[in-house]
């Protein structure tokens, strides 16, 4: 589990406590073991909620001063922006998963009072946010759609006697969100030739070639491309040939 230390208050030269410089927000962790509170000495079982504190070792959130707070989970960012604004005191909440292999957030301890008033913040502008949320959302669809008719367009330019709608399977394929196809590289929204090759041959390996069978009989996928590599070459010559 990750240990981290705490500063040793003291005085300056001018008599003042030390402060930290850019403080790392306070962690507490959740436990998949039996703990036991270095300070107090109580068994606080299993899922235990603790914060390692340096030397000190592993504290209970009551003698790590953190008991008061209340637990807010992870899920509306709006609430959870507000309350650690307001909140004077926090402290992330973590997990370790095993799925993972890493500590994941569970979410955020904040003074009670911070809690209520960003639910009461998040309650008075929840139809405004949600409104703004929409016309975000419709704007990106709108931007995509315009990108995949433009790289459609831009695809039947360069092989105009490729099957009719084929580019438009192209273009939604190859631009997919999130997908990390050639569609979404910087060179293909600048509509590059070279991106729109690539991604007119990626569909043709894998509907006018063998090439999914090869792979489904575990060839290697460089010898398998390589197998149909002129196919897809004549292929493309074929539906970019210009009368």
């Amino acid at each position: 589990m990750e240990n981290r230390s705490f500063p040793k208050p003291g005085l300056n030269d001018s008599g003042d406590r030390c402060q930290r410089k850019q403080a790392a927000p306070l962690k507490v962790f959740i436990t998949a073991r039996e703990s036991v509170c270095d300070e107090c000495g109580e068994n606080l079982g299993h899922r235990a909620w603790i914060m390692l504190a340096g030397k000190r070792g592993a504290l209970c959130l009551s003698c790590a001063d953190l008991d008061h707070l209340s637990f807010l989970p992870s899920g509306d960012a709006a609430v959870t922006r507000r309350a650690k604004k307001h909140s004077t005191l926090s402290a992330v909440v973590l997990k370790w998963s095993r799925a993972r292999k890493r500590y994941e957030r569970q979410g955020l301890l904040v003074e009670e009072q911070a809690l209520e008033q960003a639910e009461k913040e998040c309650l008075a502008d929840a139809e405004a946010r949600e409104r703004r949320k929409q016309r975000e959302a419709e704007r990106r669809a709108e931007l995509d759609q315009q990108y995949v008719a433009e790289f459609a367009a831009r695809v039947r330019k360069l092989y105009p006697h490729c099957p009719p709608g084929r580019e438009t399977v192209i273009a939604e394929h190859a631009c997919l969100k999130y997908s990390g196809r050639v569609g979404r590289s910087a060179a293909a929204k600048g509509l590059a030739e070279e991106a729109v090759d690539l991604a007119v041959a990626a569909h043709i390996r894998h509907t006018e070639t063998p090439y999914d069978r090869l792979l489904q009989r575990c060839w290697d996928r460089r010898e398998a491309r390589t197998e149909i590599a002129d196919k897809v070459r004549g292929i493309q010559a074929k539906w970019g040939r210009r009368d």
